[in-house]
Protein backbone atom coordinates (compact mmCIF):
# COMPACT_ATOMS: atom_id res chain seq x y z
CA UNK A 1 0.00 0.00 0.00
CA UNK A 2 1.41 3.37 -1.00
CA UNK A 3 2.23 5.68 1.90
CA UNK A 4 0.99 9.28 2.02
CA UNK A 5 3.80 11.74 1.38
CA UNK A 6 4.21 14.96 3.39
CA UNK A 7 2.19 17.72 1.81
CA UNK A 8 -0.31 15.19 0.40
CA UNK A 9 -4.11 15.59 0.16
CA UNK A 10 -4.71 14.67 3.83
CA UNK A 11 -2.39 17.37 5.18
CA UNK A 12 -3.83 19.99 2.81
CA UNK A 13 -7.30 19.08 4.03
CA UNK A 14 -6.22 19.53 7.65
CA UNK A 15 -4.65 22.91 6.87
CA UNK A 16 -7.83 24.09 5.17
CA UNK A 17 -9.96 22.95 8.10
CA UNK A 18 -7.67 24.77 10.56
CA UNK A 19 -7.83 28.00 8.54
CA UNK A 20 -11.60 27.74 8.43
CA UNK A 21 -11.75 27.30 12.21
CA UNK A 22 -9.48 30.28 12.85
CA UNK A 23 -11.51 32.47 10.50
CA UNK A 24 -14.57 31.92 12.69
CA UNK A 25 -12.86 33.32 15.80
CA UNK A 26 -13.85 36.96 16.14
CA UNK A 27 -11.28 38.71 18.34
CA UNK A 28 -13.56 41.74 18.64
CA UNK A 29 -16.29 39.55 20.11
CA UNK A 30 -13.81 38.04 22.53
CA UNK A 31 -12.77 41.52 23.65
CA UNK A 32 -16.40 42.35 24.45
CA UNK A 33 -16.33 39.71 27.19
CA UNK A 34 -14.75 42.15 29.63
CA UNK A 35 -13.60 40.58 32.87
CA UNK A 36 -15.65 41.79 35.87
CA UNK A 37 -13.79 43.80 38.53
CA UNK A 38 -11.63 41.71 40.86
CA UNK A 39 -13.59 42.97 43.84
CA UNK A 40 -15.15 40.45 46.20
CA UNK A 41 -17.01 40.45 49.55
CA UNK A 42 -14.97 40.26 52.74
CA UNK A 43 -17.45 38.17 54.75
CA UNK A 44 -19.13 34.78 54.34
CA UNK A 45 -22.50 36.55 54.40
CA UNK A 46 -21.35 38.77 51.54
CA UNK A 47 -20.62 35.63 49.50
CA UNK A 48 -24.05 34.34 50.59
CA UNK A 49 -22.49 31.25 52.17
CA UNK A 50 -22.56 29.85 55.71
CA UNK A 51 -21.53 26.68 57.55
CA UNK A 52 -24.48 24.47 58.52
CA UNK A 53 -24.82 22.35 61.66
CA UNK A 54 -22.70 19.61 60.02
CA UNK A 55 -19.85 22.03 59.36
CA UNK A 56 -20.54 22.07 55.60
CA UNK A 57 -20.29 25.28 53.55
CA UNK A 58 -23.65 25.88 51.86
CA UNK A 59 -25.30 28.71 49.92
CA UNK A 60 -27.68 30.62 52.20
CA UNK A 61 -30.53 30.71 49.65
CA UNK A 62 -30.16 27.50 47.64
CA UNK A 63 -28.46 25.21 50.16
CA UNK A 64 -26.04 24.12 47.40
CA UNK A 65 -22.31 23.49 47.91
CA UNK A 66 -19.74 26.04 46.74
CA UNK A 67 -19.61 26.52 42.96
CA UNK A 68 -16.17 27.33 41.54
CA UNK A 69 -17.28 28.16 37.96
CA UNK A 70 -19.54 31.01 39.02
CA UNK A 71 -18.96 32.74 35.66
CA UNK A 72 -18.43 30.66 32.53
CA UNK A 73 -15.24 31.20 30.47
CA UNK A 74 -13.67 33.40 33.16
CA UNK A 75 -11.27 31.02 34.87
CA UNK A 76 -8.97 33.73 36.26
CA UNK A 77 -11.89 35.64 37.79
CA UNK A 78 -13.30 32.43 39.28
CA UNK A 79 -9.89 31.58 40.74
CA UNK A 80 -9.56 35.03 42.33
CA UNK A 81 -13.07 34.66 43.78
CA UNK A 82 -12.09 31.28 45.25
CA UNK A 83 -8.94 32.78 46.77
CA UNK A 84 -10.92 35.67 48.28
CA UNK A 85 -13.30 33.17 49.89
CA UNK A 86 -10.29 31.21 51.12
CA UNK A 87 -8.97 34.24 53.00
CA UNK A 88 -12.35 34.58 54.74
CA UNK A 89 -12.24 30.87 55.62
CA UNK A 90 -8.82 31.38 57.23
CA UNK A 91 -10.19 34.17 59.46
CA UNK A 92 -13.24 32.04 60.26
CA UNK A 93 -11.03 29.16 61.44
CA UNK A 94 -8.96 31.58 63.55
CA UNK A 95 -12.21 32.67 65.24
CA UNK A 96 -13.20 29.06 65.88
CA UNK A 97 -9.82 28.32 67.48
CA UNK A 98 -10.36 31.15 69.95
CA UNK A 99 -14.11 30.92 70.57
CA UNK A 100 -14.89 27.21 70.15
CA UNK A 101 -11.57 25.66 71.21
CA UNK A 102 -10.70 28.33 73.81
CA UNK A 103 -7.16 28.75 72.49
CA UNK A 104 -5.29 32.00 72.93
CA UNK A 105 -3.41 33.83 70.16
CA UNK A 106 0.25 34.51 70.94
CA UNK A 107 2.14 36.98 68.73
CA UNK A 108 5.64 36.37 67.36
CA UNK A 109 8.37 37.40 67.77
CA UNK A 110 7.78 37.57 71.51
CA UNK A 111 9.80 40.81 71.73
CA UNK A 112 8.32 42.40 68.59
CA UNK A 113 8.05 46.17 68.48
CA UNK A 114 4.73 47.80 67.72
CA UNK A 115 5.65 48.64 64.12
CA UNK A 116 7.43 45.49 62.92
CA UNK A 117 5.69 42.61 61.04
CA UNK A 118 4.29 39.90 63.33
CA UNK A 119 3.05 36.34 63.10
CA UNK A 120 1.18 34.32 65.72
CA UNK A 121 0.43 30.85 67.00
CA UNK A 122 -2.41 29.45 69.10
CA UNK A 123 -2.11 27.57 72.38
CA UNK A 124 -4.28 26.27 75.17
CA UNK A 125 -4.25 28.00 78.55
CA UNK A 126 -2.28 25.11 80.06
CA UNK A 127 0.17 24.64 77.17
CA UNK A 128 3.14 25.87 79.21
CA UNK A 129 2.05 24.53 82.62
CA UNK A 130 0.62 21.07 81.88
CA UNK A 131 3.20 18.75 83.45
CA UNK A 132 2.01 15.54 81.81
CA UNK A 133 1.59 15.95 78.03
CA UNK A 134 1.58 18.48 75.21
CA UNK A 135 0.40 18.08 71.59
CA UNK A 136 1.94 20.18 68.79
CA UNK A 137 0.19 20.46 65.40
CA UNK A 138 2.01 21.39 62.15
CA UNK A 139 0.09 21.87 58.90
CA UNK A 140 1.49 21.50 55.37
CA UNK A 141 2.67 24.08 52.83
CA UNK A 142 0.71 26.48 50.62
CA UNK A 143 -2.27 28.65 51.57
CA UNK A 144 -3.22 26.81 54.77
CA UNK A 145 -2.72 28.56 58.08
CA UNK A 146 -2.98 27.66 61.77
CA UNK A 147 -5.88 25.30 62.43
CA UNK A 148 -6.17 23.99 58.85
CA UNK A 149 -5.18 20.76 57.13
CA UNK A 150 -6.65 21.58 53.70
CA UNK A 151 -8.63 24.61 52.47
CA UNK A 152 -10.14 22.51 49.70
CA UNK A 153 -11.71 20.15 52.24
CA UNK A 154 -13.10 23.00 54.33
CA UNK A 155 -14.80 24.56 51.30
CA UNK A 156 -15.92 21.42 49.48
CA UNK A 157 -16.47 18.92 52.31
CA UNK A 158 -16.59 20.04 55.94
CA UNK A 159 -14.76 21.61 58.87
CA UNK A 160 -14.03 18.27 60.57
CA UNK A 161 -12.01 16.85 57.67
CA UNK A 162 -10.30 20.10 56.68
CA UNK A 163 -9.37 21.65 60.04
CA UNK A 164 -7.37 20.64 63.10
CA UNK A 165 -10.32 21.37 65.39
CA UNK A 166 -11.20 17.67 66.03
CA UNK A 167 -7.58 17.05 67.09
CA UNK A 168 -7.59 20.08 69.38
CA UNK A 169 -10.88 19.23 71.07
CA UNK A 170 -10.03 15.58 71.67
CA UNK A 171 -6.53 16.44 72.89
CA UNK A 172 -7.95 18.83 75.46
CA UNK A 173 -10.56 16.26 76.52
CA UNK A 174 -7.76 13.73 77.12
CA UNK A 175 -5.69 16.15 79.18
CA UNK A 176 -3.17 17.42 76.64
CA UNK A 177 -1.93 20.98 76.44
CA UNK A 178 -2.01 22.16 72.80
CA UNK A 179 0.19 24.36 70.61
CA UNK A 180 -0.86 25.08 67.00
CA UNK A 181 1.91 26.29 64.69
CA UNK A 182 1.33 28.81 61.90
CA UNK A 183 4.31 27.93 59.74
CA UNK A 184 3.16 29.58 56.48
CA UNK A 185 2.65 33.02 58.02
CA UNK A 186 6.15 34.18 57.14
CA UNK A 187 5.72 37.73 55.78
CA UNK A 188 3.31 40.58 55.26
CA UNK A 189 2.61 42.13 51.86
CA UNK A 190 2.93 45.88 51.47
CA UNK A 191 1.79 47.68 48.34
CA UNK A 192 4.65 49.08 46.30
CA UNK A 193 5.01 52.81 45.98
CA UNK A 194 5.20 54.34 42.49
CA UNK A 195 8.96 54.69 42.74
CA UNK A 196 9.29 51.02 43.72
CA UNK A 197 6.90 49.82 41.02
CA UNK A 198 8.65 51.86 38.29
CA UNK A 199 12.40 51.84 38.92
CA UNK A 200 14.53 54.31 37.01
CA UNK A 201 16.44 52.96 33.99
CA UNK A 202 19.74 53.59 35.74
CA UNK A 203 18.77 51.28 38.62
CA UNK A 204 17.91 48.40 36.27
CA UNK A 205 20.09 45.32 36.12
CA UNK A 206 19.79 45.30 32.31
CA UNK A 207 22.85 46.24 30.24
CA UNK A 208 22.82 49.78 28.83
CA UNK A 209 22.78 48.48 25.22
CA UNK A 210 19.62 46.45 25.85
CA UNK A 211 17.89 49.47 27.41
CA UNK A 212 18.81 51.60 24.39
CA UNK A 213 17.33 49.01 22.01
CA UNK A 214 14.08 49.03 24.04
CA UNK A 215 13.92 52.82 23.91
CA UNK A 216 14.23 52.75 20.11
CA UNK A 217 11.14 50.54 19.63
CA UNK A 218 8.68 52.35 17.30
CA UNK A 219 5.57 53.86 18.91
CA UNK A 220 3.25 51.68 16.79
CA UNK A 221 4.95 48.53 18.09
CA UNK A 222 4.63 49.72 21.69
CA UNK A 223 0.96 50.51 21.09
CA UNK A 224 0.31 46.99 19.80
CA UNK A 225 2.13 45.51 22.78
CA UNK A 226 0.10 47.59 25.23
CA UNK A 227 -3.10 46.52 23.48
CA UNK A 228 -2.10 42.87 23.69
CA UNK A 229 -1.19 43.22 27.38
CA UNK A 230 -4.58 44.78 28.10
CA UNK A 231 -6.30 41.91 26.31
CA UNK A 232 -4.17 39.25 27.99
CA UNK A 233 -4.37 40.76 31.47
CA UNK A 234 -7.09 43.42 31.49
CA UNK A 235 -6.89 44.03 35.26
CA UNK A 236 -3.40 44.44 36.57
CA UNK A 237 -3.29 43.55 40.22
CA UNK A 238 -1.62 45.77 42.76
CA UNK A 239 2.11 45.21 42.98
CA UNK A 240 3.28 44.30 46.46
CA UNK A 241 6.56 43.69 48.23
CA UNK A 242 7.04 40.98 50.87
CA UNK A 243 8.34 42.06 54.28
CA UNK A 244 9.51 38.98 56.18
CA UNK A 245 8.80 38.37 59.87
CA UNK A 246 11.88 38.32 62.07
CA UNK A 247 13.01 34.79 63.01
CA UNK A 248 9.90 33.36 61.31
CA UNK A 249 10.68 33.92 57.63
CA UNK A 250 10.17 30.28 56.60
CA UNK A 251 8.26 27.24 57.94
CA UNK A 252 11.50 25.70 59.17
CA UNK A 253 12.63 28.89 60.90
CA UNK A 254 9.18 29.30 62.48
CA UNK A 255 9.29 25.78 63.96
CA UNK A 256 12.73 26.34 65.51
CA UNK A 257 11.56 29.66 66.96
CA UNK A 258 8.44 28.14 68.52
CA UNK A 259 10.51 25.25 69.90
CA UNK A 260 13.10 27.53 71.48
CA UNK A 261 10.62 29.99 72.94
CA UNK A 262 7.68 27.77 73.89
CA UNK A 263 7.85 23.98 73.47
CA UNK A 264 11.29 23.51 75.06
CA UNK A 265 10.18 25.66 78.00
CA UNK A 266 6.85 23.89 78.51
CA UNK A 267 6.46 21.85 81.69
CA UNK A 268 5.18 18.71 79.92
CA UNK A 269 7.29 15.58 80.30
CA UNK A 270 5.78 14.11 77.13
CA UNK A 271 5.49 16.07 73.89
CA UNK A 272 3.64 14.63 70.88
CA UNK A 273 3.74 16.00 67.32
CA UNK A 274 1.21 15.63 64.50
CA UNK A 275 2.71 16.88 61.21
CA UNK A 276 1.01 16.77 57.81
CA UNK A 277 2.72 16.76 54.40
CA UNK A 278 5.43 19.49 54.36
CA UNK A 279 4.99 19.71 58.12
CA UNK A 280 6.83 16.38 58.31
CA UNK A 281 9.82 17.91 56.53
CA UNK A 282 9.64 20.85 58.94
CA UNK A 283 9.77 18.48 61.92
CA UNK A 284 12.80 16.60 60.51
CA UNK A 285 14.58 19.93 59.97
CA UNK A 286 13.75 20.90 63.54
CA UNK A 287 15.22 17.64 64.79
CA UNK A 288 18.39 18.16 62.75
CA UNK A 289 18.88 21.51 64.48
CA UNK A 290 17.72 20.47 67.98
CA UNK A 291 18.43 16.72 68.09
CA UNK A 292 19.34 16.33 71.76
CA UNK A 293 16.42 18.46 72.98
CA UNK A 294 13.93 16.60 70.79
CA UNK A 295 15.10 13.22 72.05
CA UNK A 296 14.81 14.33 75.67
CA UNK A 297 11.35 15.85 75.39
CA UNK A 298 9.39 14.26 72.50
CA UNK A 299 7.72 10.90 73.10
CA UNK A 300 6.47 10.03 69.59
CA UNK A 301 5.61 11.74 66.29
CA UNK A 302 2.63 11.05 64.00
CA UNK A 303 3.21 12.04 60.37
CA UNK A 304 0.41 12.12 57.78
CA UNK A 305 1.59 11.64 54.20
CA UNK A 306 4.79 13.46 55.07
CA UNK A 307 7.04 14.64 52.22
CA UNK A 308 10.23 14.61 54.32
CA UNK A 309 13.35 12.86 53.06
CA UNK A 310 15.99 12.11 55.69
CA UNK A 311 18.65 11.58 53.01
CA UNK A 312 18.04 14.79 51.05
CA UNK A 313 17.78 16.68 54.34
CA UNK A 314 21.03 15.01 55.45
CA UNK A 315 19.71 13.69 58.74
CA UNK A 316 22.44 11.82 60.59
CA UNK A 317 22.34 8.14 61.53
CA UNK A 318 21.25 8.77 65.14
CA UNK A 319 18.25 10.80 63.92
CA UNK A 320 17.23 8.10 61.45
CA UNK A 321 17.46 5.48 64.21
CA UNK A 322 15.34 7.60 66.56
CA UNK A 323 12.70 8.13 63.85
CA UNK A 324 12.46 4.39 63.20
CA UNK A 325 11.64 3.87 66.87
CA UNK A 326 9.51 6.94 67.60
CA UNK A 327 7.75 8.03 64.39
CA UNK A 328 4.95 6.59 62.27
CA UNK A 329 3.79 7.92 58.89
CA UNK A 330 0.15 7.42 57.85
CA UNK A 331 0.41 7.54 54.05
CA UNK A 332 -2.16 7.72 51.26
CA UNK A 333 -2.88 4.16 50.16
CA UNK A 334 -5.63 1.91 48.84
CA UNK A 335 -4.90 -0.52 51.68
CA UNK A 336 -7.17 -0.65 54.76
CA UNK A 337 -6.42 1.75 57.62
CA UNK A 338 -3.28 0.93 59.65
CA UNK A 339 -2.09 -1.74 57.18
CA UNK A 340 1.70 -1.75 56.97
CA UNK A 341 2.97 -0.16 53.74
CA UNK A 342 6.42 -0.99 52.37
CA UNK A 343 8.75 1.79 51.29
CA UNK A 344 11.99 2.10 49.35
CA UNK A 345 13.20 4.50 52.07
CA UNK A 346 12.82 2.81 55.47
CA UNK A 347 13.19 5.98 57.53
CA UNK A 348 10.23 5.23 59.79
CA UNK A 349 7.28 2.79 59.83
CA UNK A 350 4.59 3.56 57.26
CA UNK A 351 0.97 2.49 57.49
CA UNK A 352 -2.08 3.19 55.38
CA UNK A 353 -4.24 6.19 56.26
CA UNK A 354 -7.19 4.37 54.71
CA UNK A 355 -7.50 6.83 51.82
CA UNK A 356 -5.74 7.55 48.53
CA UNK A 357 -6.37 11.28 48.87
CA UNK A 358 -3.35 13.13 50.26
CA UNK A 359 -5.35 15.93 51.90
CA UNK A 360 -7.61 13.48 53.77
CA UNK A 361 -4.84 11.48 55.47
CA UNK A 362 -4.89 13.51 58.73
CA UNK A 363 -8.64 13.13 59.13
CA UNK A 364 -8.84 9.43 58.20
CA UNK A 365 -6.03 8.49 60.60
CA UNK A 366 -7.45 10.61 63.46
CA UNK A 367 -8.47 7.77 65.81
CA UNK A 368 -5.38 5.69 64.99
CA UNK A 369 -3.06 8.56 65.89
CA UNK A 370 -4.61 9.09 69.32
CA UNK A 371 -4.35 5.35 69.93
CA UNK A 372 -0.68 5.50 68.85
CA UNK A 373 -0.02 8.29 71.37
CA UNK A 374 -1.86 6.51 74.17
CA UNK A 375 0.01 3.24 73.61
CA UNK A 376 3.37 5.04 73.46
CA UNK A 377 2.66 6.80 76.75
CA UNK A 378 1.54 3.56 78.41
CA UNK A 379 4.68 1.79 77.20
CA UNK A 380 6.87 4.59 78.52
CA UNK A 381 5.17 4.52 81.91
CA UNK A 382 5.59 0.72 82.17
CA UNK A 383 9.34 0.93 81.69
CA UNK A 384 11.03 0.63 85.09
CA UNK A 385 14.29 2.57 85.55
CA UNK A 386 17.49 0.51 85.70
CA UNK A 387 18.69 0.25 89.35
CA UNK A 388 21.88 2.16 90.09
CA UNK A 389 24.57 1.37 92.70
CA UNK A 390 23.30 4.30 94.80
CA UNK A 391 19.70 3.07 94.75
CA UNK A 392 20.87 -0.46 95.71
CA UNK A 393 22.88 0.99 98.58
CA UNK A 394 19.87 2.95 99.84
CA UNK A 395 17.73 -0.19 99.74
CA UNK A 396 20.43 -2.13 101.66
CA UNK A 397 20.65 0.61 104.32
CA UNK A 398 16.86 0.62 104.69
CA UNK A 399 16.94 -3.13 105.31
Amino acid sequence: MAQLQPGGPDEKEKTTALKDLLSRIDLDELMKKDEPPLEFPDTLEGFEYAFNEKGQLRHIKTGEPFVFNYREDLHRWNQKRYEALGEIITKHVYDLLEKECNLKKVHLPVDATEDEPKSFIFMSEDAMTNTEKLMVLIHGSGVVRAGQWARRLIINEDLDSGTQIPYIKRAMEEGYGVIVLNSNENYIEVEKTKTEAQPSPDSSDEPAEKRERKEKIPKETKKRRDFYEKYRNPQKEKETVQVYIRDNGSPEEHAVYVWDNFISKAAAENVFFVAHSYGGLVFVELMIQRETDIKNKVTVVALTDSVHNVWHQEACKTIREWMRENCCNWVSSSEPLDTSVESMLPDCPRVSAGTERHELTSWKSFHSIFKFFSEALDAKNRVTPTPTRRSNRIKHEEL
